[in-house]
């Protein structure tokens, strides 16, 4: 079964910016999507944005324009650069892996993903 450690969270103010790296290990699939999703307190998890091997990038509105996520496929880690970085944004920072590629649905659905990072805190302060 996959293995996905998240790390790179922490506290910034607004404004500042953070790299979250998700390093994926035990996945033999050469076709997936890697998508980062994130859980303030209290509130429900939110899908944030998914990298498919297809290349394909997709984001939720409220971080398109300020989130970047990328592959470093020698290394095999999913990396989501955060800008412009809000208070709205403070949450645990998860990412999962799915068996899917080449639609806007994959990694969409936190219940169809094969396997789940623990997260990273982000806190955003103003």
């Amino acid at each position: 079964q996959a293995q996905l450690v998240e790390s790179g969270g922490g506290s910034v103010q607004t404004g500042r910016s953070l790299r979250l790296s998700c390093a994926v290990s035990e996945y033999t699939s050469t076709v997936y999507c890697v998508g980062w999703f994130r859980q303030a307190p209290g509130r429900r998890r939110e899908w944030v944005a998914t990298f498919d091997t297809n290349g394909q990038t997709y984001y939720t509105d409220s971080v398109r324009g300020r989130f970047t996520i990328s592959k470093d496929s020698a290394k095999n880690i999913i990396y989501l650069q955060m800008n412009n970085l809000e208070p709205e944004d403070t949450s645990t920072y998860s990412c999962g892996i799915q068996v899917c590629s080449g639609s806007w649905y994959c990694c969409r659905d936190y219940g169809n993903l094969e396997a789940l990072g623990q997260g990273t805190l982000v806190t955003v302060s103003s």
